[in-house]
């Protein structure tokens, strides 16, 4: 599922988060809510292949500050996947913090290979996530997403993040519960099951990480021929995730979806901590 495999490329460099927000608004917002100095960053280089094929590179860096934060990930196609397409996608939020819980202000991103040049944008009045798409979309999918079935639900990029910080844990869990997020158009929850610890080594990180599951629940906001099927939905997207700053944020840092054709593995190639 196409959708599925987006998603799961982003997610790898989504929990390191990132300074440089993707579209110019939502760089504005970054510069209003931010009310503190930056006292965590971190930046992550990705590599993610379809069974030895190098298809994508994901760079992501982000900054947590006592009571805001900011975050972006840039997604290109590379190696066999650039033959079929030119993507560039950029996206990035600001928001509020309280703890491990965020509160998005604005989210964008854009697809720089697109020649339609639509920004997707969402900003977030009262906790509700209201779309600000330019051009808009054509359709905003049957049935589109309502009021109420936005109301607390957070960007993909936020809800990735609150899995770094522990926001959705439950009990003694660091993954657990479940997260209404927007991306836009499409309203879905990710579902969460603690996988335990496993023992994970790549070129940027190497000992044992704390994994993650994540179960992709439709909602609302898609075309028929975009719903994913009930196969795509029953295959978790698994998050290998290492400590970072004494442990105060966990990122990805191997991450694998089974989904399409030979399902996709992301891995990180550098971490730095700033």
């Amino acid at each position: 599922m196409k959708k599925t495999w987006i998603y799961g490329a982003m997610a790898a460099g989504l929990l390191a988060c990132s300074a440089t927000v993707a579209a110019d608004d939502a760089a504005d917002a970054g510069a209003e809510v931010e009310s503190a100095a930056a006292i965590q960053g971190v930046t992550v280089q990705y590599a993610g292949s379809v069974m030895v094929f190098q298809v994508a590179n994901i760079v992501v860096s982000g900054q947590f500050a006592e009571d805001t934060y900011q975050a972006s990930a840039r997604f290109t196609a590379a190696g066999l996947a650039a033959l079929f397409t030119d993507a560039d996608i950029e996206a990035g939020v600001s928001g509020y913090r309280d703890d491990n819980q965020l509160r998005p202000w604005r989210y964008s991103h854009l697809n720089h290979a697109s020649s339609k040049n639509r920004i997707v944008a969402i900003d977030f009045p009262d906790g509700v996530a209201m779309p600000d798409i330019n051009p808009p979309f054509g359709s905003m999918g049957e049935p589109p997403a309502t009021d109420e079935e936005r109301a607390g639900a957070a960007d993909p990029l936020s809800a990735l993040l609150a899995m770094g910080l522990g926001a959705v844990a439950r009990g003694e869990s660091h993954c657990s519960g479940r997260l209404p997020v927007f991306d836009g158009r499409a309203r879905y929850n990710l579902r969460f099951e603690d996988g335990g610890t496993d023992r994970v080594r790549t070129r940027a990180w190497s000992g044992e990480a704390l994994v993650c599951h994540a179960y992709y629940e439709p909602v609302s906001g898609y075309e028929a021929d975009e719903y994913p099927s009930d196969e795509d939905i029953s295959r978790p997207i698994t998050f290998w995730l290492a400590p970072v700053h004494d442990g105060d944020v966990h990122i990805p840092v191997r991450i694998r979806t089974n989904a399409g054709f030979g399902g996709a593995t992301i891995v990180a190639r550098s971490i730095e901590e700033n």
